[in-house]
C-alpha cells in the first residue's frame, strides 16, 4: 500500500513539474500540440499507478521524453512562423459586419448552433451587433462589437471618442513580413516603409510586431537587442 502511495506522489510531482516547465498557457488555453502532450502524459502516468509490478522508470522515461519533445516544439513555434502556422493554424473570421461567413463556418466544421451558443456565452444575442467574430487557434471565440454597442468609456462620455479600430491585422510578426495581410488591407510597400521609418526602423526584419487597424493606425514594436 505504501509503495502505491509513493509511486502516485512521485508521478504527481513529475507531472506538475512538467506542466510548469511547459508554460502557464498549458494550464488554460491549449494549442493542439499541447493538448496531445497533456493527454499522453496522463495516460503514461496512469499505467505505473495501476500496475505496481511495472517499474516506475517505465512511466518516468516516456514522460521526460514527451517533455523534451514539447520544449523543442515550443522553441520551433517561437522561432518559425511557418511551422507555427502549420501546427496551430490561423485564426478564422466567422462573422463580419453582422453576417455569418458560411464558408468559414463549414471550413472549421462548426454549426450555426455552436456559433450562436458561443455568442450567448459572451452575452450577445443580436448577431447584427457583431462587427467581427474570430475563431482563435486555441478554439476560443473573440468578438468585436460595433462601437455603438460597446460599453461606454470616459473618452466616450467626454465626447471625444476615437474612430472604431475595427479588426487589427498583423503585418510583421517577429521580423517576418506577412504579405497576404498587406494585400488584404491593400497596403502598399511604401505604407509599411513609412510606418517603420516613423518608429526608427529601416527594415521589417528589425520589427518584432507591426499591427495596423482599419483606420490605418499602426502599432510598431522593435525587436529587443539580443
Amino acid at each position: 500500500m505504501l509503495v502505491a502511495v509513493l509511486r502516485t506522489v512521485i508521478l504527481y510531482v513529475v507531472i506538475i513539474a512538467a506542466l510548469r516547465l511547459m508554460g502557464k498557457r498549458q494550464i488554460g488555453e491549449l494549442e493542439p500540440s499541447e493538448l496531445v502532450v497533456t493527454l499522453l502524459m496522463s495516460e503514461l502516468a496512469a499505467v505505473p499507478m495501476q500496475d505496481l509490478g511495472s517499474p516506475l522508470v517505465f512511466g518516468l522515461v516516456p514522460i521526460a521524453t514527451l517533455l523534451c519533445l514539447s520544449l523543442i516544439v515550443s522553441g520551433a513555434l517561437i522561432s518559425s512562423l511557418r511551422f507555427r502556422t502549420l501546427l496551430c493554424g490561423k485564426p478564422s473570421i466567422l462573422m463580419k459586419d453582422g453576417r455569418i461567413l458560411q464558408q468559414e463556418l463549414r471550413k472549421n466544421r462548426l454549426t450555426t448552433d455552436e456559433l450562436i451558443e458561443a455568442l450567448r456565452a459572451k452575452d450577445i444575442t443580436d448577431l447584427s451587433t457583431v462587427q467581427y467574430a474570430v475563431l482563435e487557434t486555441n478554439g476560443t471565440l473573440s468578438t468585436i462589437l460595433y462601437p455603438v454597442y460597446q460599453p461606454a468609456t470616459r473618452r466616450d462620455v467626454g465626447g471625444t471618442a476615437a474612430p472604431a479600430p475595427g479588426l487589427p491585422v498583423i503585418l510583421v510578426n517577429d521580423g517576418a513580413l506577412l504579405r497576404e495581410n498587406c494585400a488584404l488591407r491593400n497596403l502598399s510597400p511604401s505604407f509599411l516603409a513609412d510606418a517603420l521609418r516613423r518608429n526608427g526602423l529601416t527594415d521589417a526584419r528589425d520589427a518584432f510586431l507591426v499591427i495596423v487597424d482599419e483606420q490605418n493606425r499602426v502599432y510598431c514594436l522593435p525587436k529587443e537587442p539580443t
